[in-house]
């Protein structure tokens, strides 16, 4: 799988604000995955790197046009117009993000990853929205959790349920300073290619 022909397809497809958000949550995942990798809290029957990195990129791709109301069961419809193909591991990741469409539950660390961080990269950005640089080299963890906890209505679309999910046991056992700091740290790795 070559990510440049998939980033070309989501690119085509999607409004600039939510390819922006595809490519923070493909950060999102691959810094995750990073971090389980390295404490060594991956089990061999997880997904590749490059598998939690491709569902993160084009989760949202039927997110658009006639295939909008249907997100996200029509992944593979959409990424056949550009000749495009993807495997069930990844089929599945794309899926588990919002299980209350597809009926397809997070199981593994990677589905809990991205059901966990994908309303997350919003909070993220609307943090760094509000500094008078608006950029996110200048957004600090505290004040993520600040508007995370005190300010519901803080970039109120944030699924915040679903983001404290990462700390049971059962899905991603983190805390949830670690886990947004994971993400906070990753989409600042690529702020410029998010126009942040």
């Amino acid at each position: 799988m070559n990510r440049q022909d998939f980033y070309t397809a989501t690119k085509a497809q999607l409004e600039p604000n939510i390819f922006f958000h595809s490519l923070a949550l493909e950060a999102c995942m691959l810094g995750l995955y990073d971090y389980f990798k390295e404490k060594d809290l991956l089990s061999d029957s997880e997904p590749t790197r490059e598998e939690w990195g491709m569902a993160g990129l084009i989760h949202d791709i039927d997110y658009s046009g006639d295939t909008k109301e249907e997100h996200p069961n029509k992944t593979r419809e959409v990424l056949k117009k550009y000749n495009l193909e993807i495997n069930d591991a990844i089929d599945s990741i794309v899926k588990s993000h919002a299980p209350s469409l597809t009926k397809v539950n997070p199981t593994n660390k990677a589905q809990w990853s991205i059901f966990c961080a994908d309303s997350l990269t919003g909070l993220i950005v609307a943090v760094a929205l509000v500094y008078p640089s608006k950029k996110l080299a200048d957004v600090k963890l505290s004040s993520v959790l600040k508007r995370f906890h005190k300010e519901p209505r803080f970039a109120a679309g944030t699924r915040r349920d679903e983001v404290a999910q990462c700390q049971r046991e059962d899905t991603l056992n983190l805390p949830l300073d670690t886990f947004v700091q994971i993400c906070l740290k990753s989409m600042q790795n690529i702020a410029p290619d998010i126009s942040l």
